[in-house]
C-alpha cells in the first residue's frame, strides 16, 4: 500500500486554497512531452519481507572487500574500525543533531567538532582546521579557490599526479569563475618539474604526497621556490594514515592541507559519504572555507564551544562569503575523531608502521612474479605495477578468482596506451598472510 497521508478532501481544500482546480495544474508550465503518461517501467508494490529478499539477491552479486581479499586504493582505503565508533555515532545525541547554532544546547556537538579540528590540525602539521568538508575533491577545489582569495591572484598549477577525481572536481568548481588551473600531464617515473610553471602571476601549486601513484616525496624544496614568488603550497592527503609515518605537510612547509579522513573511521561505502580535511596557518584563517568550531567561557568562566568565523553565504557574508558549502560531514567527522581518539598518538604511529611494513612485505613478493615491475622505489602503503598484460584485464581476471587485486591506472586515466598496464595495489593491516598468498599465485595463474 502507497503511503498516502492526505484524504481527498484534504488535497481538495488545499488545492482550493492555492486557487488549482486539480493537481495536473500545478504541472502546467511542464511541457506536455516531458510528462509521464503512465507509471515508470519498475516493479509494483511487495511485501517488506520479499523486498529484503530481493536486495539480499542484488547484494550477493557484489564482490565485497570485507568477504575477500582486497587491494583496493586510488583513494578509498579498506581500514579496521573498532565497533566501539560504530556504536557512539549512532547514539541518539549525536545521531539526531543538527546544526549546532545554539551553543547552550549543542555543547556535545561543539565539543566533538573542537576534538576534530585539533586533530587534524595536529598531524597535518598545520595551525588551525575547520569543521570538515564534503570529502577531499571538494576540499581540494575550496584549497584553491582560498589560495586565490589570499594571493589575490588568478592561477593555480595542479600536478599530474594528484588525484584524476580531484583534478576533475576543481575543474568543475573553477570552471564559471575568474579563475583558471594549468593541469600538467601525469610522470610515472622520475620527480615532477615544477620550475618553468611557478612565477609571480600563479595563486598556488597543488600536490598530492603520497601521489596517485603512491610515491611519497619531500616538498620542502618546492614550497621555498612558491613562497619565493609570494605562491602557496597546497598538499593534498588522500590517504591520512600516511602521517602517521611521514613528515606533515605543515613541517615541508605546506600553506593550505586538504585530505580525505575516510581511511579513519568511515568504512568504503560505496565511495561515500567521506570527510573532507581542511587545515591552514592561522594568518589564512579568515579565508578559510567552511565552519570552525571555538573555544571560549561562558559568564561564570566555564569553558565552553561555539561556531566562530561564519563567514558562510547564508550568514551576514552573502556574496563574499568565502565558500557555498554550507555544512560539515558531522557524524563522518565523529567517527573520525571517535577512532582517532581510541588509537591516540602512540597507536596511530603503530597503526602507519604497520601499513606500511605490510606494504613492503607485498611489494616484494608481488615483484617476484615473472614480469611484473614495481614502479615507484618510495611508498607508504600503495604502489604501482607494471604488468606484462593489460592491467583492467588482470583485474577482471582475479575479481572471477575471488581477488579484488587493485585498481587499473586506466580506468581513472583513460585513453593514455602508456598506461594501460599500470595497477594500484594498496595494502593496509586488514591484508592478512593468506590473502596476500592468494593474490600473489591467482596473479601468477592470470598472467
Amino acid at each position: 500500500m502507497r503511503y498516502m497521508p492526505h484524504t481527498a478532501g484534504e488535497r481538495a481544500e488545499m488545492l482550493g486554497k492555492i486557487g488549482v482546480g486539480s493537481i495536473d495544474d500545478l504541472f502546467a508550465d511542464i511541457p506536455k512531452e516531458a510528462r509521464l503518461d503512465d507509471l515508470l517501467k519498475l516493479p509494483l508494490h511487495a511485501s517488506e519481507m520479499e523486498v529484503e529478499k530481493n536486495f539480499r539477491t542484488l547484494a550477493s552479486k557484489n564482490l565485497s572487500p570485507y568477504s575477500t581479499p582486497c587491494f583496493l586504493g586510488a583513494g578509498a582505503y579498506q581500514h579496521h574500525i573498532p565497533s566501539v565508533a560504530d556504536h557512539i555515532i549512532q547514539r541518539s545525541e549525536f545521531l539526531t543533531a543538527y546544526t549546532p547554532y545554539q551553543p547552550e544546547i549543542s555543547q556535545g556537538t561543539l565539543q566533538a567538532l573542537f576534538e576534530f579540528q585539533t586533530q587534524v590540525a595536529l598531524i597535518t602539521g598545520m595551525e588551525v582546521a575547520n569543521a570538515s568538508m564534503y570529502d577531499g575533491a571538494t576540499s581540494c577545489a575550496e584549497s584553491i579557490l582560498m589560495a586565490c582569495r589570499v594571493t589575490r591572484r588568478k592561477k593555480a598549477i595542479l600536478s599530474g599526479n594528484l588525484h584524476p577525481h580531484y583534478r576533475e572536481t576543481a575543474r568543475t568548481a573553477l570552471q564559471f569563475t575568474e579563475f583558471s588551473a594549468s593541469e600538467l600531464p601525469p610522470v610515472v617515473e622520475g620527480a615532477e618539474a615544477f620550475d618553468e610553471y611557478i612565477s609571480e602571476e600563479i595563486a598556488c601549486v597543488v600536490v598530492q604526497n603520497p601521489d596517485f601513484f603512491g610515491r611519497l616525496q619531500d616538498l620542502t624544496s618546492l614550497a621555498e621556490k612558491c613562497h619565493a614568488v609570494g605562491a602557496l603550497l597546497v598538499v593534498v592527503v588522500n590517504e591520512v594514515v600516511s602521517l602517521g609515518a611521514v613528515m606533515s605537510p605543515g613541517e615541508m612547509g605546506a600553506d593550505i592541507v586538504a585530505g580525505e579522513g575516510q581511511s579513519i573511521g568511515v568504512p568504503l561505502s560505496f565511495g561515500g559519504p567521506y570527510v573532507g580535511l581542511l587545515a591552514t596557518r592561522q594568518k589564512f584563517v579568515r579565508q578559510m572555507p567552511g565552519r570552525l568550531c571555538g573555544q571560549t567561557v561562558d559568564q561564570d568562566g566555564q569553558r565552553g564551544f561555539v561556531l566562530t568565523l561564519s563567514t558562510r553565504e547564508q550568514h551576514i557574508r552573502r556574496e563574499k562569503a568565502t565558500s557555498n558549502i554550507c555544512t560539515n560531514a558531522g557524524l563522518c567527522s565523529l567517527a573520525f575523531t571517535i577512532h582517532m581518539s581510541l588509537l591516540g598518538e602512540v597507536g596511530f604511529t603503530k597503526l602507519a608502521k604497520l601499513n606500511h611494513g605490510e606494504a613492503v612485505s607485498a611489494a616484494e613478493a608481488l615483484e617476484e612474479i615473472e614480469g611484473v615491475e614495481v614502479v615507484n622505489a618510495s611508498f607508504f602503503n600503495e604502489f604501482t605495477l607494471r604488468l606484462p598484460k593489460n592491467a583492467a584485464d588482470v583485474v577482471e581476471k582475479l575479481a572471477a578468482k575471488g581477488v579484488l587485486g587493485g585498481v587499473p591506472v586506466s580506468r581513472l586515466i583513460p585513453d593514455q596506451p602508456e598506461l594501460e598496464n599500470l595497477l594500484l595495489v594498496a595494502v593496509t593491516e586488514t591484508c592478512s598472510t593468506a590473502d596476500l598468498e592468494k593474490l600473489v599465485s591467482s596473479l601468477k595463474e592470470v598472467l
